[in-house]
């Protein structure tokens, strides 16, 4: 995944954007966070990689699912970008699936996954928001730039969620955007914990 990150900035900054770096691709977006998480994996303890595990099964799962109901940000105009965007989209499901299968096996039937493993994830989510928001702050004077789509010089542009936007201003739009994220997280956390009471 990074290794393609770094091909795809490459093709957007030289072959679609003339040799200009374009601010809207940095890559830290939800669905990107998932890249970040798979790097540290391996070097973190084993409190620290059931957070990140449990991230991966809620928020990137839900990220790369909720994607394919609107794909419009899924297309470039160099046909590679638009294939590896859908594939990266794919891999972020596959990563889901792995990681919530992955803590099935490791826990015994009478050790389910714990609130406390989502509140980690759940703080790793709000954690990476606060990071959007400084980031949108700052590179906002170098060009556009929305990570998370939570930039407050941007009105909201999320399906449904522009609409609420509209209607309770667009403060409020972005903390009733990130309160059905973490909202739709905890519901796939709690599909999980289903699934795990059937473990054998």
């Amino acid at each position: 995944m990074f290794l393609s990150e770094i091909w795809k900035q490459y093709c957007i900054t030289f072959i679609i954007n003339e040799h200009s770096y374009d601010w809207w691709h940095f890559p830290f977006q939800l669905c990107s966070i998932p890249m970040y998480v798979c790097l540290l994996l391996p070097f973190v303890r084993e409190s620290t990689r059931g957070i990140l595990l449990t991230f991966l099964k809620t928020f990137g799962l839900m990220g790369g699912i909720f994607t394919f109901f609107d794909t419009s940000g899924l297309h470039y105009p160099y046909a590679p970008l638009t294939v590896h965007s859908y594939l990266w989209h794919v891999l972020l499901i596959i990563l889901g699936i792995a990681a919530g299968l992955c803590q099935i096996k490791k826990e015994s039937p009478k050790k389910k996954d714990t609130a406390r493993k989502f509140s980690g994830s759940a703080f790793l989510y709000l954690a990476c928001c606060v990071f959007a928001t400084i980031f949108n702050i700052i590179f906002h004077p170098y060009g556009n730039i929305n990570m998370f789509y939570i930039s407050p010089y941007y009105a909201m542009g999320q399906k449904v969620f522009k609409s609420i936007a509209a209607a309770t201003g667009n403060g409020a739009g972005i903390f009733i955007y990130i309160a059905a994220n973490l909202t739709g997280a905890y519901l796939f956390f709690m599909l999980w914990e289903n699934i795990s009471e059937y473990n054998p």
